[in-house]
């Protein structure tokens, strides 16, 4: 049996988080539900490995929470409801009935992007619905997850900058990219899942970064190689886990095969220099040629797993 999402909801209204978790509640979610801020923070920080998206209501009076979260470093998938929007006219609608609610938020979205910037709730990845969408929940949901896994970790979790100390920066980008890793794989293993998985966003690609930040990712993505590299050839039961998490990464990132390459020449070519330093012979770095096409291949088949499954 595939892996359930494991949903989490805060809401003010004891009948709008139950409407919500009638629509969730079935093979595909695992769903808790909380009023309570005490309550739902106690939740929340036992269980923060285990929860794939929060659903929060967007409440000036919550703020301090979703604050308390980003201060713990609890970062995970988010849909705002808004119970404050009015319900959505039939006539706003669009004429095409293929066009889902989470298309119509997109581009609404587009036209009232400095008014999003600064109604950020949780973190700048965050999803926004009204109860009037309620209906296409699990399409936000995906959205949302989608939305997360794209996130940066090397720019700002709120718009406009929140600033903070370089050590509290570092922390969060690790444990950041620690939660995309573990939900990707979650993802991972149910692959073909309405078809979240191969569905990446543009904006996170590699191509599509800043300099600095391109730099920044490519220097974290040699870091990890570098660490597949070092226990190849050692008894290590993670490797696997090592290259499927590098693999992962380069996925959403669209990062080319040419860059991997680069990245692996630029490795033997330092361990190349240690090793004349120490007087040793060079020639065994040539048996490294194996993690390089180890990592390719993996590589190959996520992109192979990631087409949609034919029904």
């Amino acid at each position: 049996m595939r892996p359930q999402l494991s949903i989490c909801i805060f809401l003010h209204s004891n009948q709008i988080a139950e409407s919500l978790t009638r629509l969730l509640v079935n093979e595909r979610y695992s769903v808790s539900s909380f009023t309570s801020e005490a309550e739902f923070l106690h939740f929340v920080e036992s269980k923060k490995q285990q929860l794939d998206c929060l659903i929060l209501e967007d409440d000036p009076a919550w703020q301090p929470v979703a604050s308390h979260l980003r201060q713990e470093v609890i970062v995970l998938p988010a849909v705002i409801v808004d119970v404050s929007q009015p319900q959505i006219n039939n006539d706003e609608m669009p004429a095409n009935p293929t066009i889902s609610a989470v298309e119509v938020a997109m581009s609404q979205r587009s036209a009232v992007v400095d008014e999003a910037v600064l109604s950020c709730f949780y973190h700048s990845a965050e999803v926004r619905v009204s109860t009037a969408q309620f209906n296409q929940i699990t399409d936000f949901i995906h959205q949302a997850l989608t939305e997360f896994l794209s996130l940066s970790p090397y720019g700002d979790l709120t718009r406009p900058a929140s600033g903070g100390n370089s050590a509290a920066t570092s922390l969060t980008q690790h444990l950041l990219l620690q939660q995309q890793r573990r939900l990707s794989e979650k993802l991972r293993e149910r692959l073909g899942y309405l078809g979240v998985y191969y569905k990446r966003n543009p904006q996170g690609f590699l191509r599509h970064l800043p300099p600095a930040e391109r730099r920044e990712f490519l220097d974290s993505l040699k870091a990890d190689y570098r660490e597949i590299v070092l226990s190849y050839f050692s008894d290590d039961n993670n490797l696997n886990q090592k290259i499927d998490n590098f693999v992962n990464i380069a996925f959403f990132a669209d990062v080319p095969v040419t860059n991997i390459v680069e990245i692996h020449m630029e490795l033997m070519d330092d361990f190349a220099k240690q090793l004349k330093l120490e007087g040793r012979n060079e020639e065994i770095l040539l048996d490294y040629r194996l993690t390089l096409i180890d990592t390719i291949a993996h590589l190959c088949e996520m992109y192979r797993r990631s087409l949609p499954q034919e029904s």
